[in-house]
């Protein structure tokens, strides 16, 4: 936030200065006054059971360079010994979000933003890897209405493009989202039966994913798949729209597994290019286009974009390939989990060598379709030749699974007995059955029977 003036971040915050503290301006913006190390600006945001406000002296004394608190709260840190600026905000959260507004403003950087039912965050990831200069890019899960104007304002001065990643958890949200980052270029994934326990059906789903339309600059552009299905009927909105995927205007040609990576030649309208990835999954292929789309949306060049691919890692949990020497390789993908994902990882993994087991747990938020769902994942499994499918959890008895775990605790003993040289483990459920703590037990026994 280099060069904002405190006068200026109030008006636009909608807040009122009771106290002046140091000159300058605030290095980020911060939640958490744990997480203070000098010179932040503090939101002691309201809501919950906690009153973020009741830390503000603790942010202060910490050596918060301001703090954006209710008025309340500001009258009595307002003490006039000017060790920090004090806003007065009858809404700090509006106030959060505003001030990520004006930064992306200041900045001048091309935005980009994605959403989408599966694949979002691998997209954000490769994207940000495959853009030249200066990008900066949401961390993790900083994708909702506090993690992005966090991020937003974490970007330094500079910053050539702001690649964004947008959660959503009901009607309104992508657009409040969008508002605030003003995006010029829009990623929509794809849409799927994610979150229809919340919306109610797939079509719900896809008009509150379609709100990134709506949110685009007037001369801006969406990234869609060629295969847009309930999505479809709101992309005539749209300024423009690029196609990834197979027959669109973003689409591989040839491809070739090589090592543990794949070479693909891609055909977009700028020409074509061949590119080296550092991934074996022909889903990251796919986000991949839509990456490769969005960059040059963006204004890169191929040639810029395929220079990137060397720099591609993913978040945590997300395809993750651990390595248990002569006891076999987990693959790590219990971010989370829902019917598309699901298919597109056991696919994968019955691509692979060797014997494979499926260490699956509950895909959450489906709705009154979640046990059909369950259940057709777990005839999928079948089809595909999948030896052993340990399910974990009651809802995982509906994959009609081989072994069927109660905990996790379970499920890392029952895998554990089957692990040898040419194994491969894909881990894989929604965020709320844990399934990290399997690979955490697999890991630590790993090491325990290491000699060195």
């Amino acid at each position: 936030m280099t060069g904002l003036e405190p006068e200026k971040m109030a008006r636009e915050m909608g807040a009122t200065i009771v106290g002046r503290g140091p000159g300058g301006s605030p290095g980020r913006a911060a939640i958490d006054s744990r997480e203070i190390a000098g010179g932040e600006l503090f939101f002691g945001l309201t809501g919950g059971q906690d009153d973020g406000g009741a830390f503000a002296e603790a942010a202060i004394a910490a050596g918060a360079w301001g703090v954006v608190v209710t008025p309340d709260r500001a009258e009595r840190l307002a003490s006039g010994d000017e060790r920090a600026w004090v806003f007065a905000s009858p809404d700090p959260l509006r106030s959060l979000q505003m001030l990520a507004r004006l930064w992306r403003r200041e900045m001048d950087a091309t935005v980009i933003g994605i959403t989408g039912s599966v694949g979002k965050t691998s997209v954000k990831d490769i994207t940000r890897a495959l853009l030249p200069g200066r990008v900066h890019a949401s961390e993790e899960n900083f994708n909702t209405e506090i993690g992005l104007p966090l991020t937003i304002l974490a970007a330094p001065a500079g910053t050539e493009y702001l690649v964004l990643e947008m959660a959503m958890r009901g009607r309104g949200q992508i657009a409040e989202l969008a508002a605030i980052a003003e995006p010029e270029v829009g990623v929509i994934t794809n849409v799927g039966p994610v979150h229809v326990e919340l919306l109610g059906s797939v079509e719900a789903v896809a008009a509150a994913k379609a709100e990134l339309v709506e949110g685009l600059a007037a001369d801006g552009t969406l990234i869609a798949p060629v295969e847009a299905g309930p999505l479809e009927k709101h992309l005539s909105s749209a300024p423009k729209v690029i196609r990834f995927g197979e027959g669109g205007d973003v689409t591989v040609t040839e491809s070739e597994t090589a090592g543990a990576g794949i070479k693909a030649t891609v055909l977009t309208p700028r020409g074509s290019q061949e590119f080296d990835f550092p991934f074996p999954e022909a889903h990251n292929l796919a986000n991949a286009l839509a990456a490769i789309a969005a960059g040059l949306a963006a204004g890169a060049s191929l040639r810029q974009l395929a220079a990137g691919t060397g720099r591609v890692t993913f978040s945590s949990l997300r395809g993750e390939r651990i390595d248990l020497g002569e006891r076999g390789l987990i693959i790590n993908d219990c971010y989370n989990a829902n019917p598309v994902s699901m298919r597109a990882a056991l696919e994968h993994l019955a691509g692979l060598e060797g014997r494979r087991i499926a260490v699956l747990g509950v895909m959450a938020e489906l709705g009154p379709e979640g046990d059909r769902y369950h259940a057709e994942i777990g005839d999928l499994a079948r089809e595909l030749g999948i030896e052993t499918v340990v399910g974990v959890g009651p809802v995982a008895r509906l994959y009609e699974p081989d072994h069927w775990a109660g905990d996790t605790a379970d499920a890392a003993q029952a895998v554990e007995r089957l692990l040898g040289p040419d194994v491969t483990v894909l881990v894989k459920g929604s965020r709320s059955a844990g399934l990290e703590d399997v690979t955490a037990r697999l890991v630590r026994s790993r090491d325990r029977n290491t000699v060195i």
